[in-house]
């Protein structure tokens, strides 16, 4: 799946922060970094080609907690493209080999390896970090798993169960059962900027920061916007997902290793936010996290509201409606105790690019 490509700069961020434009600035302060992407024809989707990777990261270039005191791994300048390669989320204690009695020895300490991080140089608590997804690409493996006392219904499922599947390079779909097919749609589960703490943090739930979103929109051509809360960002990236409904009721997607090529912007001064936004050429989003589905439900609303009255000069009121009239709720998941995360999308087709 090679459906990559950028959300263009000028819409996507004029939308956003449009005293940047209106004084000539470019998103990091600089010059505007769409001349990194190469000059080609645009693909079947009408994107353009992706830029060349300049960073590799390997998939044993991880950490697996959230902290301002975690040393970058690389060093880059905004408008940096890298190809990171990211581990599975039991960072291999599972294998194509694994069976379901390998759940009962299974360990949440080493969860979630994270690819990273990343200092990104100019970025300071007051600004965004832009994260665009360029190219996602399978493993040759993944799996799914019920494991016992994790999940939306734990306590209704409580035998363990895996279930490992092999992909061959184009594959678009996967078998499940006779007559049952499953469409891939890659994506990290986690991404996230440090917070600003000495203290070592589980990647378990989605924070400010990011972090486990396990949002199944956050695939090719997205860009995520992170506040960012410690000088450089930090970014890292990793829980690689093969497929995944919206909130992962059984606690797992299918899990596998995945390439992932992102580039990073530094949008100055325009943070901070309560949690992450995201877009594509279709919508954007914003979300919300919370230990209740209500209170994660209204803070995504509210989060929309402060981005139609700061981007489209509507107030609060009218804001308000145009969310209830036109804006879209969805759970992205329920299992990342203690919070849960909801997003709410609005259509560019209503509210311009």
């Amino acid at each position: 799946m090679k459906a990559a490509g950028r959300v263009p700069a000028g819409g996507s961020l004029l939308a956003l922060f449009p005293l940047l434009f209106a004084m000539g600035c470019a998103p990091d302060g600089g010059t505007d970094s769409a001349a990194a992407v190469p000059v080609g024809e645009a693909g079947e989707d009408g994107r353009p080609p992706a830029p060349q990777a300049q960073h590799t990261l390997t998939a044993d270039q991880t950490h697996n907690r959230w902290s301002r005191t975690i040393p970058p791994i690389l060093t880059v300048e905004p408008g940096a493209v890298i190809e990171a390669y990211l581990e599975e989320a039991s960072d291999r204690q599972l294998t194509p080999m694994s069976t379901a009695e390998d759940l009962a020895t299974l360990s949440f300490d080493p969860i979630h390896p994270l690819t990273g991080p990343v200092y990104v140089e100019g970025a300071e608590p007051g600004d965004l970090l832009a994260v665009t997804l360029h190219e996602i690409e399978l493993g040759d493996w993944g799996w799914v798993a019920n494991v016992p006392g994790f999940g939306f219904l734990s306590d209704r499922f409580p035998d363990p169960y895996l279930r490992i599947f092999e992909f061959e390079p184009g594959d678009t779909s996967v078998g499940f059962a006779p007559g049952i097919r499953i469409p891939l749609r890659p994506f990290p589960g986690v991404m996230g900027v440090a917070p600003d703490t000495d203290s070592m943090l589980v990647t378990i739930p989605p924070r400010q920061n990011g972090g486990n979103m396990d949002d199944r929109d956050l695939v090719e051509g997205t860009t995520v916007y992170f506040p960012v809360l410690v000088e450089g960002a930090l970014f890292s990236l990793g829980d690689p997902h093969i497929a995944q409904g919206d909130g992962e009721v059984g606690g797992t997607a299918i899990e596998g290793p995945l390439r992932v090529v992102y580039e990073l912007e530094v949008i100055k001064g325009a943070g901070p936010i309560p949690s992450p936004h995201y877009e594509t050429d279709e919508f954007y989003a914003v979300t919300g996290f919370a230990p209740t589905i209500d209170e994660a439900a209204r803070n995504a609303v509210e989060a929309m509201i402060d981005y139609l009255v700061s981007s489209r000069d509507l107030s609060r009121q009218e804001a308000y409606q145009l969310a209830s009239m036109a804006g879209d709720l969805k759970i992205s998941e329920v299992v990342d105790v203690p919070n849960m995360l909801v997003a709410m999308r609005i259509s560019k087709d209503v509210i311009g690019n």
